[in-house]
């Protein structure tokens, strides 16, 4: 009897939640497809007719993940005058809040960080660094746009703060992930983040009057 759509986008949904525990458990290299199939219920055929082998069905668990709000920088670094430094705050913080609620996602950055990338899964490897190089670039150019309009602190430039930020989110969220959670990642990450953009921003000049007086020369 031939399926309906409903009924092979149940299948599908079924395969892929059995790759993510499958994968989970035994790590990408050494789970076969018939691990998940065994996981799922049905044949290896059916997940043929779905997946045309374990690296486009790895690649589909990896594209189930959102990214971070990317778009909302980019609306951002379009409007003058704004301090586009408080949206990267909030976007990382934000970044960090979904990571510590979310155990879909938990496991699926838990794979990637474990996974021994061999020829076969090569593609999921090139997929990441598409994905980080654009978020690299957005951050960037949100930085530059901070030091134009005068926000960003002179010790700074774009491509060195975009780098501390991006290895202190990469540091945080794998030292959680790998590591049993030892460390309330939201709120201690909220933290540092604080800490960090707090020497990223530029504090503004300004004059003591009273020390002003006291360092004038006396008659």
């Amino acid at each position: 009897m031939r399926r309906t759509k409903a009924e092979a986008e149940e299948t599908r949904n079924n395969i892929l939640s059995a790759a993510e525990r499958v994968f989970y458990e035994k790590g990408v290299s050494n789970a076969t497809l018939e691990d998940v199939a065994k996981a799922a219920g049905v044949t290896r055929g059916a997940i043929y007719w779905h997946f045309a082998n374990k690296t486009d069905l790895f690649l589909e668990l990896y594209n189930s993940v959102q990214m971070p709000q990317e778009d909302m920088i980019a609306r951002e670094i379009e409007q003058p005058g704004s301090d586009v430094l408080c949206y990267i705050e909030k976007a990382a913080g934000d970044w960090l809040d979904e990571l510590a609620g979310d155990e879909h996602r938990q496991r699926i950055f838990t794979i990637l960080l474990r996974c021994a990338y061999g020829e076969d899964l090569l593609p999921v490897l090139e997929r990441q660094q598409e994905v980080d190089n654009r978020h690299v670039a957005l951050l960037e150019d949100a930085f530059a746009k901070a030091r134009s309009e005068g926000y960003l602190n002179a010790n700074w430039t774009p491509q060195s703060a975009t780098k501390v930020l991006w290895w202190m989110m990469s540091g945080l969220c794998s030292e959680w992930l790998l590591f049993g959670r030892r460390f309330d990642l939201a709120a201690e990450g909220r933290d540092g983040l604080k800490r960090l953009f707090a020497s990223f921003r530029r504090v503004p000049a300004t004059i003591d009057v009273a020390t002003s007086a006291d360092l004038q020369p006396t008659a």
